[in-house]
């Protein structure tokens, strides 16, 4: 007992149901995902057209610990410049790995969200020079770094070192 209404004035498909309320979509918002990994730390972020906001599982950078690292996280909007965080928001969701682990997949999440943006959004020749300035600084920004942990293997302490060999 539904119907479509497709002469609508409003921005989206409006369905109207069984007891004639209208139900009306939201008007699409410019927005990319994308994820930073360092380690085992997974960093999610969510991009959208906004007024500069960057917040961190739901607290600004500012806020963010340790201190000394802070300023990792800071780097790419250091390098790029304000301007062209200014008319985005950047929502990021981090879990997984150590303190270190994380400031760097969040950093990777800030650098790969502003790149997908403004190369879905904006135009193909500032996407180039974003990546170009991004690169030039620091490659793990945008290429993830494959080191991994080494599993232990038998017959030592850890992966690579062997017990020492004693004859009596």
């Amino acid at each position: 007992n539904c119907r479509v209404d497709r002469t609508s004035p409003f921005s989206g498909i409006v369905v109207v149901g069984i007891h004639q309320q209208p139900i009306v979509t939201m008007p699409e918002v410019n927005s990319v995902q994308v994820f930073g990994k360092k380690k085992t730390a997974t960093a999610v972020a969510f991009a959208k057209q906004g007024r500069g906001l960057i917040k961190v599982n739901g607290q600004p950078l500012e806020l963010l610990e340790p201190e000394a690292l802070r300023y990792k996280v800071y780097e790419p909007v250091l390098i790029v410049g304000q301007e062209k965080f200014s008319n985005l928001d950047i929502r990021i969701r981090v879990s997984g790995g150590g303190i270190t682990s994380q400031i760097y997949a969040i950093r990777a999440a800030i650098a790969k969200s502003v790149v997908a943006y403004h190369a879905k959004y904006v135009d193909e020749h500032s996407k180039n020079e974003l990546r170009a300035a991004l690169m030039g600084y620091d490659r793990n920004m945008l290429v993830s770094d494959p080191r991994r942990c080494e599993p232990k293997k038998y017959g030592g302490p850890s992966a690579r070192a062997r017990f020492q060999k004693s004859y009596r």
